[in-house]
This record gives C-alpha cells, structure tokens and sequence, in this order.
C-alpha cells in the first residue's frame, strides 16, 4: 500500500490539475447548481477512488490518463443522468439505509420464463405490487449468443436488451414504472467475463492490439500450464482447466489460448489492464443511468489473477470494486452493490462493506436451513449463525431460500468439525438426500455437476420439489403435502424475520414444481439447473386467489408473513440474537426491539417439540404474531411438526 502522506499529497496534486479540464470540457453543458452537485460529490469521494485505483494500478506509467479518462465518464454519465434518478441519488443520501427497512421485498426471475418479455412485466406489476415486492431483479437480459449462454451470464452487449425481451427504451420505461410504484429494479452486473461474441473480443479476436490486452490470451501453453497448477475447475465436464483454444482472425494458422473460467464462450477481463477498469465503469453507469438501482456483482471472487495462486477472493479483487463503489458515489450515488459469492463463508463477509458491497446474498443461510430440512437437527445452523450473521451496521444480508443457481453446500468445515460433523461425509449424505436416493427422503432434486467418482454435486430444483411437495402430490398424500407446505412456510418464515432483505424466487409462492421439459432442449439438456427454471403457467397462478388450491393454500399463509413483516419494525435492520432452545430440533432466534422484541422458533422435525422456556427467557404470557394465539409459558410451550412461530410479550 502506497505511503499515506504521500497519496494524500498526490490526491489533492492530481484533483487540482484534472478538476479545471472537467470544468472546461463539462461544466457549461448544465446548470451552475447542477454541476455544483457534481463537483461536491466528486470532491468527497474522489480522494477514496485515486487511492484505490493508485493501490491496484501504482506502478502504471499512464495511470494518471486513465484516472483522467475515468472522471471523463463519470462527468458525461451525470450530465445524462435524468433528472428523477438524481432527485433519487438526493433521497439515498438522506436515507442511505434505505434497504434496512422491514417493507423491504425481493422477488427474482427470468424475463421470458415469467412473462414473456418486458412488456409482459410491465404488465404483471400489480402482482409484483399484490405480493407484496420492493425488488425486482430481473435475471439477465441483455444480448447474449445464441443457443447455450449460461442462462444469460455470456454478455454479447451491455447496451442492448436480447431481442426477444425487448429494447433498451422498454427497459428504461419499466424501470421507471417500478421506481413509481416503490420497486427497485436489480440487474446483474456480469464484470468477470464477457460472450466470446461481445465487440472487445471480436475486434481481440481480428488481432486490435488494444482489445487483445482487454483479455488473457496467450501464445502457448506455457501460462496457461503455469496457471492451471493453482486452479480449481469450475465446469470441468464441459472443459478441461481455465483456457480455451482460440485461432484468431489475423492468424487463422495458429492456436492461442485464451482465458475462460466458466464457460468455453465466457472471456475473462484482463483488470490488470486499467482500460478494462474504466471501460466496464462506463458500462456500469449507462445501466445506472437506465434507472437500475441494485447490481447483482456476479462472481466477485474471480476478477483478480496472480500466477501461483487459486486467482479467487484476492485483495486487488476487493480494492476493484471498492474502487467500482466510489465511481458510484461521484455519478450515480442511489446504486448499491449486492455481491454474489458463493465461496468460504470467512470469504463472503469480507465483500460486504458500505465502500464495497452494501448487501450481500447469504449463501450459509440458505445452505444450512436445507440442511436442517434434512437432518432435522439444528444444531449446525445454530452454530453458525451465532458466529457467522453478524454485519457492518451500515449492510444488509440477502436472505434466500432459492435463486436461478444450483445450492453449494457452502458451510465451513472448520464449524461443522467443532460439532463432530466430517463436512466431506456430509456434504455427500446431503446430495443423496436432495436427489432423492437417501431411503426415506421426501425430496426431488436433481445433482448438477456431478462427479460419479466422488459423489461430490450441487443440488438442482425448485423449493417445492426440494421441501416433498412433488413426492407428496405423487403419493396423494393429504398429510405429506401439509408437511410439505408447512417446509416451505418454515424456510421463508425465516429468511422474511432473521435480519435483512427477503428473496422470493417468483414461483415459489405457489409451489411450482420441477420441469423436467428442459431434457428436450438441446441448448439446456446438459444443465439441470433449468428444472428448476420452469415457465410461468397463469392459470397456476390464478389458482392463488382461491383458498382451497394448493396454491392458495400456500400464496395466503406466505402473504399473510409477508403482511406481518411489513406491519412491524421490529424486522427492521440485521441484529438478531440466536437463542438457545434446549432442543435440538428447533432453532431460535430473538430480534430485539426497546418494547416489542420478537422471538422465532422453528421446528424442523415433523414431530411435536417442546423448548424451554427458561432458557428462551420468555415473560409470562405471550403472543404468536401468525395466529393470534396467547397462552401463558407457565403451560410450557409445544411446537407441532414444522411450526414457525413468531412470538411477543402479549
């Protein structure tokens, strides 16, 4: 890290030589007291970005010009920001815990899969409204190649919607519609990699000097072999190691490699090259300036690479998007980071900051309540969230049962053997579980990635499939779809009170089961993620509004937790104290408030549990906020099988 006397020194040197050409070039093009603001922000965050950026790229000869070429984009994107999104960077910086609130909502889904385009979303707002939603995050939907696109995260352009969804300007205007009708508009900010048909790699792939440098490309094996020493595989059924073939257009003869990570068709960005940094911040603030307020940072843990090492959660990988996060503050301040990395849990919370990514998707969580689901037995769970919840007071946790991925069995080894659990045995008893091979398992997953050898996967299906909802349907059994439900109600009854913004994958809140129609695809065949992907029926969804179809049995009890949320602060903000239930089946947790502090107990067996009341520390009578119900502890406190129960001080 450079000397600190000496950067401050540079920072001020390099502001007052840059700030009078960005006037001169940039101020006359609006108001005075718009570029007041400008010019205010950028000279509180400026000094944070130089640091950064010097801290990354010291050693360049030609930092200062891109230094330089970057404040020059983020001039041109406020003087084309609009004018309703700066009135919402103003709002954001009064209320900068915006997304702490208990009204907070996410709702996540496909374009196509759920409506058709965006049009058809436009149109289904008053659902998004009905459920009750704050966040939408809409997967990707730019232009992408066709056929096989890693489910949209292979980006041909970031300015330009994929066809067959729409257009930039329809984009532009749902966004708009959403922000009016108090939903934020979440997209995924794909800046590891781009499509192999993206315009920087096709004018790499013509032999341009400059764009050759935006990617890995390598004349031999000699790096790469150098290189894939220290990797791991990723997709290693669909390519061996990290590098590709790639004979180019200028030397059509001989074969290069270039660096892919995940997919054959997914080049990696070369951030060592400040060019790419200031590039991709231009792609980043065009989709601010689109109306996007929430970026989805897509495998964060990648973007840095070092010969000798696993190229995974590296500190330039941080210093990279605190630096992305400072850019933000200066152009576009009502955009957050959310961070996706489905790495060690010690790894996941070093993303989360206010000056890197204010709110973070909670894979352990999400993990570990599966696991619960199938050992019936909490004590895992409890473990970790008592060690491992706990954030920055100014972030917020993503809390989720299901997205659009597979589920890793992300929990660390290190806490799993404090409680005599071999993570390696585990993890391998939890695929068979979820895949249904265990005897006596009631769910209906499918492995992906699966190595035969090793019987290490990730689990494929949708919520429903995975809780038994499917196994029951097929045996007709009134009594295993009520448990089946009651799993489903459980796990987001948890994620809607233990701290932090709630994830419904949109589907879930009626009980779509697995589509295996996938098989017939050739483009999705090989991927099993897409059985839990299915394609919205309506009519399924009209189901809702009727109290006697599983459908409506389900949307009521979830709305009516949803409703709850909403009603009481009390779910406000992260702190949460884990409690200690005397029972190992049930899991606890206390949210505390000055008069109205709520206690949770989930039951995860399907028998009757009691917990102790002593050392949950309850008053004398109490309240279920779901049912109503009161009762006094003195009676004891009993738990029907898979119960939630949310309980105050009656």
């Amino acid at each position: 890290m450079p000397d600190s006397a000496w950067l401050d020194s540079e920072t001020e040197i390099s502001l007052r030589r840059l700030l009078p050409r960005l006037i001169e070039k940039y101020a006359a093009r609006t108001t005075a007291a718009d570029w007041a603001v400008f010019e205010r922000r950028l000279r509180r965050h400026y000094p944070r970005l130089f640091r950064l950026l010097v801290s990354v790229y010291g050693e360049r000869y030609d930092l200062l010009f891109h230094i330089e070429r970057t404040l020059e984009i983020a001039a041109e994107a406020w003087l084309a920001r609009p004018a309703d999104l700066k009135e919402l960077d103003a709002a954001r910086e009064r209320d900068p815990l915006w997304f702490q609130s208990n009204r907070m909502l996410a709702g996540v889904c496909y374009v196509d899969l759920f409506a058709g385009n965006l049009k058809g979303i436009r149109n289904r707002i008053p659902y998004f409204k009905e459920l009750g939603l704050t966040y939408l995050h809409l997967m990707p939907l730019f232009k992408t190649p066709a056929g096989n696109n890693d489910g949209g995260y292979a980006i041909s352009s970031y300015r330009e919607v994929n066809p067959a969804l729409g257009t930039m300007d329809e984009l532009r205007d749902l966004a708009a519609e959403l922000r009016r009708e108090g939903i934020s508009l979440c997209l995924d900010f794909i800046f590891n990699h781009t499509s192999n048909e993206h315009e920087w790699a096709q004018r790499a792939r013509a032999g341009d000097p400059e764009y050759r440098n935006f990617y890995f490309i390598f004349p031999d094996r000699q790096m790469p072999d150098a290189y894939e020493r220290t990797l791991r595989e990723i997709f290693p059924d669909e390519h061996p190691g990290a590098f590709t073939p790639l004979t180019s257009d200028a030397s059509p003869e001989k074969t290069e490699w270039v660096w892919t990570t995940f997919h054959s068709f997914q080049w990696d960005l070369n951030y060592a090259n400040p060019a790419v940094f200031t590039a991709m911040g231009a792609e980043m603030l065009a989709l601010a300036n689109v109306g996007v307020e929430i970026l989805r940072m897509d495998a964060v843990a990648f973007i840095w690479k070092k010969l000798g090492t696993n190229c995974e959660n590296l500190p330039e990988a941080h210093l990279l998007i605190q630096a992305f996060n400072a850019l933000c503050r200066i152009a576009a301040p009502a955009l957050i980071f959310k961070s996706e990395a489905i790495v060690h849990p010690d790894d996941v919370a070093k993303y989360i900051h206010p000056e890197e990514c204010q709110i973070s998707y909670n894979p352990l969580l999400m993990a570990l309540l599966w696991n619960s689901l199938a050992t019936r037995k909490v004590r895992l769970l409890t473990y970790s969230m008592r060690h491992r919840f706990a954030l920055h007071p100014e972030t917020a946790w993503v809390n989720y049962v299901r997205v659009h991925d597979d589920i890793g069995w992300t929990f660390s080894d290190e806490d799993a053997l404090q409680l005599g659990i071999k993570g390696y045995d585990h993890r391998r008893f939890l695929n068979q579980f979820y895949t249904g091979r265990f005897p006596g398992s009631f769910a209906r997953g499918l492995p992906f990635q699966e190595n035969p050898k090793t019987g290490d996967c990730r689990i494929s299906g949708t919520c429903a499939s995975l809780a038994g909802l499917e196994k029951a349907l097929k045996e007709e059994t009134e009594k295993e779809v009520e448990l089946a439900l009651r799993r489903i109600l459980l796990l987001y009854g948890i994620v809607l009170s233990i701290g932090g913004i709630p994830l419904i994958y949109l589907g879930d809140e009626i009980g779509m089961l697995n589509d295996y129609s996938y098989r017939e695809d050739p483009a999705k065949a090989d991927d099993s993620r897409w059985v839990h992907r299915p394609r919205v029926d309506w009519d399924q969804f009209e189901r809702r509004k009727d109290p006697h179809t599983l459908e409506g049995r389900l949307y009521r009890r979830l709305r009516h937790l949803i409703e709850l949320r909403r009603q009481h602060a009390v779910f406000a903000g992260n702190r949460m104290e884990v409690a200690n239930t005397g029972n190992e089946h049930v899991f606890g947790f206390v949210r505390p408030h000055p008069q109205t502090p709520v206690t949770v107990l989930a039951n995860f067996s399907e028998q009757r549990q009691s917990v102790s009341v002593t050392l949950l520390g309850l008053p004398d009578t109490i309240t279920d906020l779901i049912t109503h119900k009161t009762w006094s502890v003195a009676r004891g406190l009993m738990l029907e099988p898979c119960e939630l129960l949310w309980l105050q001080p009656a």
